[in-house]
């Protein structure tokens, strides 16, 4: 529709609602937290069709239906403006309006714009409507909110990429500065900043924003991020001035380690560029931009790598550098003659797009519980927990003193901090940048203050040596958790305090591992491994609103993808990982992330622009694997003692691959390619089966646990084994006394394959274990992290936070509250409920807050544990399956407003569910009493 009439169709629109038969209309339920691309009111969309969603109250129970007939879906249309205050208002048409949806069946909660292009620099506000059954403006929910666009267009900077005229090797960072006056009263002002490395930025000598190791990594010569600020607020009325600080990050990485990122091809001192666009009141425009007017020298951080530490000299003082001054040149001539020109650079890459993911922040302080004091030079603090973040020191000393603050996880039996666990793969070229060991000197100027700008550690434990004595007390250190600031999205309690404890400590792992891309370790490696990122994709999506992370990870996916279709198994990565551990078990995140992102949220635009990608690695695959059967990867790494063949685990996931890209092509409606991949997911099937299922015993291979769940989790067995294979991987983990005997690839699947056909009890006898080797040896041991192998006293594979056996954590969710999504509508537009109720837990409950509100599975032993209540609470405008958990059979079942539940069996058995008993529920609030069978 054409911008002149978008209005007049909106007009039209409220003139046919106000006609509507007013005693259809049903009421409709407020809403909520309205999103644009997944962020509340971003700045600086490139996007051509951003994704603007939003949330219903599911507290309105009239919204819900009845218990036995779903709620009508209810009608949606969207308004997007450039006028707020005519936007609002209800009876009449927005002014500046670029795109009015028309209503619609409201099937999901989000919308892709598709109006009139966007332009460059606009605010736009947009609003959605919700009607009940029928079409009526005084009974519709309506709710407003806006974003704003950025440049758009690389060819819209204005600024150049400026750096200092200094070489990679060269240690202290570069300091750079620019005083600017303004000509007439603002009414609004932003910066976009870009940075090859790392930068914090200051107007008027005060930081710009609140977020931390900016931008984001990425393949710095494929893809670049800029940030937008809105400074209007902190402009002085005339005279202003900038600052930039620039670290090194991934871009000029000066410390040596085994994956060669000193050697990366896009190495270069870093560099930036920057435009500050003030639009004053009487409608011009001014842009402030990077170029040859700016100054730089170097400071007091004097060397900073992100992956070992950083060095500050406060004897270096730069005092006021980043205030304005009314004569900029007098200022450098009396304070400081080390000021210089800055350099013009060319852009890393042309593709500079705008960052549209949850920044990484820190926390609130975390103060040290212990300080040990071994002498006047010697202390070590320990801040209680093990985290991924910064330490900050607060000390008085004698000019010159030189601290060496280092950060570990443990300690020596001498009470020491011991790095032997974490160091193991740093190759140091000399002993002037010691692993995770920040270095300052002091000035000796009363109390100072040190915290590192451009990285973070993996540490519990801080050790302070210095070179002359010093006073330190218990509240000389603060630490400061940082990782990527993605919303809280689920929540788990139990009865059990050992279950709680691993919960908690996998979701600190799994943050300590979220840096604007997973990871695997936040001390010794900090690399996006493929493998811990698929393994622990549910656990992350369950627990926390993880979308945008995963959206720009996906994109370095391809960024980094070969023609060919192979990917490395570190993402991002200078060039290393393309020929060691990227097999399928790995790099099958391309596939696997996207359907998952798919399942959660409903959105299929990840799925549909890692399409070909997928498509490119599975054909690739088939390429090197004719028979069917793949022998590439590296299989269950990090073994209890069974090891599970490489070929074995390596097809399952090549199978996987092929049944999402067939489903994909499916969704999508490419025929020709359902038709193509859905054969070869068949023949991989067929081929893995005749290899290793025993059809007699039905045990495969071995019949280790690795071997018995993953076919079972992942859904190649043939539905006629299923139930026998279940029962024998039941069988083992009896043999095994409930102990684990996985390494990575299994942990994903053995408790989810024992919970999906009703072994309950054997899923929790294993997750609860308290002895060696299990989850809950880790945590009667101290950790509040998990670790990277099952011995703690292993000498290799140490690292005590890790998230690689994360999957218990998305088990919590499925095998005891039973929440899973259905494929069949996705993004929990139904839902399916499965709780397992275990004979030996009391109470448990879980809650996930889905793209149409929170969705909640509780239960609890009534009556000296001979019944089990169950309550629900199922999102408005939502449907869900409730089965009743294995062993136990319904007694009843009623809404809130007791309206009695219907129970029906399965007609027919189906090979993953042993119990039949269910009701089909819509939207409300649900009681059920679930009796025991003898």
């Amino acid at each position: 529709m054409q911008l002149l009439s978008a209005g007049l169709l909106w007009s039209v629109s409220l003139t046919a609602i106000a006609q509507t038969d007013a005693g259809a209309a049903a009421q409709v339920a407020p809403l909520y937290d309205l999103h644009c691309n997944y962020l509340v009111t971003p700045l600086g969309i490139d996007d051509k069709h951003p994704t603007l969603s939003w949330k219903g109250s599911s507290g309105n129970a009239n919204a819900a239906g009845t218990a036995d007939q779903p709620p009508a879906p209810g009608y949606y249309a969207i308004i997007v403006a450039t006028d707020s205050a005519s936007l609002a208002d209800k009876h009449t048409a927005a002014k500046g309006t670029v795109w009015y949806s028309g209503f619609q069946s409201a099937d999901k909660p989000f919308l892709r714009y598709n109006g009139q292009p966007l332009q460059p620099y606009t605010r736009y506000y947009w609003k959605v409507i919700h009607t009940g059954d029928t079409i009526r403006l005084t009974d519709a929910a309506q709710a407003m909110s806006y974003f704003e666009t950025g440049l758009q267009s690389v060819y819209n900077w204005k600024g150049a990429w400026i750096s200092d005229n200094h070489p990679i090797s060269f240690k202290p960072a570069g300091y750079f500065r620019k005083d600017f006056t303004l000509r007439k009263p603002v009414k609004s002002a932003r910066i976009y900043i870009a940075a090859a490395g790392l930068y914090q930025l200051t107007l008027n000598g005060q930081p710009v924003g609140d977020r931390e190791l900016d931008p984001v990594y990425s393949r710095f010569d494929k893809r670049l991020y800029y940030t937008t600020y809105d400074v209007t607020d902190a402009l002085d009325s005339r005279q202003n001035a900038l600052g930039v600080i620039l670290g090194n990050g991934w871009y000029n990485l000066q410390s040596t380690a085994v994956w060669d990122f000193d050697k990366a091809p896009w190495r270069a001192r870093p560099a930036f560029v920057l435009d500050i666009r003030v639009v004053y009141r009487d409608g011009t425009v001014e842009t402030i931009s990077t170029g040859k007017d700016w100054k730089t020298r170097t400071g007091p951080i004097v060397f900073n790598s992100i992956y070992t530490a950083e060095h500050h000299d406060h004897r270096i003082r730069l005092d006021g550098w980043d205030l304005p001054h009314k004569n900029e040149d007098d200022w450098h001539r009396r304070h400081d003659s080390l000021w210089q020109d800055v350099i013009y650079r060319s852009a890393p890459s042309k593709n500079i797009t705008s960052s549209m993911l949850v920044p990484i922040r820190k926390s609130a302080p975390i103060a040290a519980v212990t300080m040990n004091k071994f002498s006047d030079t010697d202390y070590v603090f320990n801040i209680g927990q093990n985290i991924a973040g910064i330490s900050e020191i607060r000390i008085r000393g004698k000019r010159g003193t030189v601290l060496r603050v280092k950060h570990g996880e443990r300690l020596y039996k001498n009470g020491h901090v011991d790095l032997s666990n974490i160091d193991v793969h740093y190759r140091p070229t000399d002993d002037s940048d010691p692993f995770q060991t920040d270095i300052y000197i002091l000035s000796g100027q009363g109390e100072e203050t040190f915290r590192p700008r451009f990285g973070y550690k993996g540490f519990q434990y801080v050790e302070i040596t210095s070179s002359e004595p010093v006073q330190l007390d218990k509240s000389s250190v603060t630490a400061y958790f940082m990782h990527s600031d993605v919303p809280v999205a689920g929540q788990v309690h139990s009865s059990d305090t050992l279950l709680n404890k691993i919960w908690a400590a996998t979701n600190q792992s799994y943050l300590s591992n979220l840096m604007g891309y997973p990871t695997d370790c936040p001390q010794r490696e900090k690399n996006g491994w493929t493998g811990d990122g698929q393994i622990n994709i549910q656990t992350g999506l369950y627990n926390f609103d993880a979308i945008t992370v995963y959206q720009k990870w996906m994109q370095d996916h391809l960024d980094e993808q070969q023609p060919n279709g192979v990917l490395p198994s570190i993402i991002p990565t200078d060039g290393w990982g393309y020929e060691w551990g990227n097999g399928p078990d790995w790099t099958s995140t391309i596939a696997v992330i996207p359907w998952n992102l798919y399942l959660f949220y409903g959105d299929a635009e990840v799925l549909r622009s890692c399409y070909d990608g997928i498509k490119r690695y599975v054909d690739y695959i088939t390429r090197i694997s004719p028979e069917g059967i793949c022998s590439w990867g590296l299989g269950d790494w990090v073994p209890v003692k069974s090891k599970t063949p490489v070929p074995f685990t390596s097809t399952i996931y090549y199978y996987t691959d092929a049944r999402i890209l067939a489903e994909a092509a499916r969704i999508f409606n490419r025929k020709e390619d359902y038709t193509k991949y859905s054969t070869l997911a068949e023949k991989i099937k067929k081929a893995f089966n005749d290899k290793w299922l025993n059809k007699e015993t039905a045990i495969y291979d071995k019949g280790f646990q690795t071997e018995m769940s993953a076919p079972l989790y992942w859904g190649i067995v043939p539905e006629a084994y299923a139930v026998r294979v279940a029962a024998a991987l039941n069988k083992r983990v009896e043999q095994d006394n409930y102990h684990l005997d996985v390494g990575l690839l299994g942990s994903k699947t053995i408790l989810d394959a024992l919970s999906m056909y009703g072994y309950h009890n054997s899923a929790y006898k294993i997750a609860g274990n308290k002895t060696f080797p299990s989850w809950g040896w880790w945590m009667v041991n101290g950790a509040t992290t998990l670790y990277e192998n099952w011995n703690i006293q292993s000498s290799s594979d140490i690292s005590l936070n890790h998230i690689m056996f994360g999957q218990i954590g998305a088990w919590l969710y499925r095998g005891l509250g039973g929440i899973i999504p259905d494929p069949e509508s996705p993004g929990f537009k139904h839902s399916i409920l499965r709780p397992g109720v275990p004979d030996s837990l009391e109470r448990f409950s879980a809650s996930h807050t889905t793209p149409y509100g929170k969705l909640a599975v509780s239960w609890e032993r009534k009556e000296k544990s001979k019944t089990v209540e169950v309550r629900l609470v199922i999102p408005a405008g939502t449907t869900a399956t409730f089965y009743a958990p294995a062993g136990y059979a319904p007694v009843r079942g009623e809404r809130k407003d007791k309206v009695a539940v219907k129970w029906e069996k399965e007609t027919e058995q189906r090979s993953l569910y042993v119990d039949l008993n269910k009701a089909t529920l819509s939207g409300g609030i649900y009681t059920f009493v679930l009796e025991k069978m003898k």
